[in-house]
């Protein structure tokens, strides 16, 4: 079962609609302590990066924890920016940092004569193969809404541009982020949510694999 977590920030009523369609399981843990039981994560987000500031404390120390037993955490927009260690948008607040690097404002008004915040379909460039773009053909579009961006690392799967080129999804073992909204991507965003359902099942078996074997 799938734990979508609800900070008062994200998306939920959309990403809900879209694991529906799906056939997954999830829910919504009403305490920290309740993740145990689950077997993924998935971190939306829309909005100011102050937001994930509710989640300092229990949540992101139990959200952690997970994510160093093997938990496979997807984050969403907002969600995959609080995967690295923080955003220029509230400096004050730390990410996750599960993935190095920081959150800068996009470039654009005057420098580039590109509006921000960002809003619209933009085609992904796939850098290396990354598991959750399975089954997508080349330069898939899908639908983006953000001011802030993460750069693009060793961790980055596929890059966009919107005045600069930026980390549109990023992947390192079982840690997944998109910057985009894959529940309003069509296709090619139900085909990535289908991926990480794929990844959770794999990465979750290989898990209780680890732990019989000890």
């Amino acid at each position: 079962m799938i734990a979508l977590i609800d900070y008062g920030a994200g998306n939920l009523t959309s990403v809900r609609k879209a694991l529906t369609a799906l056939g997954a399981d999830f829910a919504t843990p009403a305490r920290p302590e309740e993740c145990a039981r689950f077997s993924a994560v998935i971190v939306p987000g829309v909005g100011n990066f102050a937001a994930t500031s509710a989640l300092v404390g229990p949540w992101r120390d139990t959200i952690a924890e997970s994510v160093r037993r093997g938990t496979p955490l997807l984050g969403i927009c907002l969600g995959m920016q609080w995967l690295f260690e923080g955003s220029d948008e509230a400096p004050e607040v730390p990410g996750l940092g599960v993935l190095e690097g920081r959150v800068t404002r996009l470039r654009g008004d005057a420098e580039t004569g590109l509006k921000i915040p960002h809003v619209g379909w933009n085609a992904l460039d796939f850098r290396g193969t990354g598991r959750i773009l399975a089954g997508l053909g080349p330069y898939p579009h899908v639908y983006f809404t953000h001011s802030y961006a993460a750069p693009v690392t060793d961790a980055c799967v596929a890059a966009t541009t919107h005045g600069e080129t930026f980390a549109a999804v990023v992947e390192r073992g079982n840690v997944f982020g998109v910057q985009f909204h894959p529940e309003k991507s069509s296709d090619a965003g139900l085909q990535i949510i289908r991926n990480f359902l794929d990844l959770t099942r794999s990465l979750s078996t290989s898990a209780r694999h680890a732990e019989a074997e000890c």
